[in-house]
């Protein structure tokens, strides 16, 4: 491509920000349209990226000026507004998760391959460089051979802080498909696909108590499980153990850990780019922290659609695929049925172990060493 890759987004919500900052900050994107059924709020964004427009939905899916559509519906919109995009002839960016149902998850992406566009999915944080020095690491044998791993997120539950959190406790969302996607987009990305899981929920009250904003003092009803732990089997044999949590007040558990035959790596949050990788080998005095070897630096949400124009570049696979998307729903949602049966789960889909991302440096302002 000669050209920046033109990206018209769909939902102007307050994560749409970030994603527009990072698209006005790389030469390789170029924001040219938002869409929103609150037109207020299109409005807004567009104007604060110029040359971007505010547009209808049906005007942003028919412009010629937009190759790829960036989903930041409602989850329960995403298959929609997915579809709508790939039958316009866009490519789709889309917010995690990539579908509510594994099925329909499944037929935005065949529809795609049929149509030859592309289906990215976030979260693309794995990309930074504290996710990626880590997959480095693991990669050079830093820990020796891999043997287990384990993750971790816990909070008190987003009414602490969020204005109108029922969206939090509702089917779709919850701890594991809030947070899950990011901790198990990255035990795939480093341990590679799961088979089998086992999985076990719990919450903690029938409802939240609002503690901020217009709503406060509002209780809303909880519908889902606020506690969910999993105990994962991946296809190369090695099992990790999930835990993720809106029931926890306070903990000093690690993010990610990696345990090897010869140390232990310790993985920074997948919520953010950045972030502190240490290594603790076999014989050592303690944790020594890892200068950045991989990955992105200095980057935000969206760093994925960069990955994808320079894919399309040079006609390879994008690494925030809609093929390891789909596998993190399957795995979600097979968590949850082990949970309503009581018994283990094998894991119907699979996909391939995306490639590494050397360590990206600038020149004139836009990335090199991409691929």
């Amino acid at each position: 491509m000669g050209r920046p890759l033109n990206i018209g987004i769909i939902g102007a919500g307050t994560i749409s920000r970030r994603y527009a900052r990072t698209i006005a900050d790389r030469p390789e994107l170029n924001l040219t349209a938002v869409a929103d059924l609150v037109e207020d709020r299109a409005t807004e964004l567009a104007a604060a990226y110029p040359p971007a427009t505010a547009r209808s939905v049906g005007e942003l899916l028919s412009s010629e000026d937009v190759d790829v559509v960036v989903n930041l519906t409602i989850p329960a919109a995403h298959t929609g507004v997915s579809m709508a995009a790939l039958r316009a002839g866009k490519h789709v960016y889309v917010e995690k998760p990539l579908a509510l149902d594994v099925a329909e998850a499944g037929a935005v992406l065949d529809f795609a391959e049929g149509r030859g566009l592309r289906v990215a999915c976030a979260p693309d944080t794995v990309l930074g460089t504290g996710f990626q020095t880590a997959r480095h690491l693991l990669d050079a044998g830093a820990v020796g051979d891999a043997v287990a791993a384990t993750a971790f997120w816990t909070s008190p539950g987003h009414e602490t802080w969020h204005p109108d959190p029922a969206f939090y406790y509702q089917p779709g969302a919850g701890p594991l498909f809030d947070m899950g996607p990011y901790y198990l987009t990255a035990l795939i990305s480093l341990l590679g696909p799961v088979e089998q899981v086992f999985g076990a929920g719990s919450r903690a009250t029938d409802t939240r108590t609002v503690g901020s904003g217009p709503r406060q003092g509002d209780r809303v009803p909880v519908e889902v499980d606020t506690h969910v732990s999993a105990l994962l089997r991946h296809e190369s044999g090695l099992v990790s153990t999930l835990m993720v949590s809106f029931d926890v007040a306070a903990s000093r558990l690690p993010r990610i850990e990696v345990y090897g035959t010869a140390g232990t790596l310790s993985v920074p949050d997948p919520n953010a780019f950045d972030g502190s990788c240490e290594l603790w080998r076999s014989g050592s005095d303690g944790w020594v922290e890892q200068h950045p070897q991989a990955g992105a630096p200095d980057t935000e949400r969206g760093y994925g659609l960069v990955d994808l124009a320079d894919a399309l570049a040079h006609d390879r696979e994008h690494r925030a695929s809609g093929r390891l998307a789909l596998h993190v729903l399957d795995v979600m949602r097979s968590v949850l049925t082990s949970n309503e049966t009581g018994s283990g789960v094998r894991v119907a889909s699979t996909c391939a172990r995306p490639p590494a991302l050397p360590l990206q440096t600038t020149t004139d302002g836009g990335l090199v060493g991409t691929t």
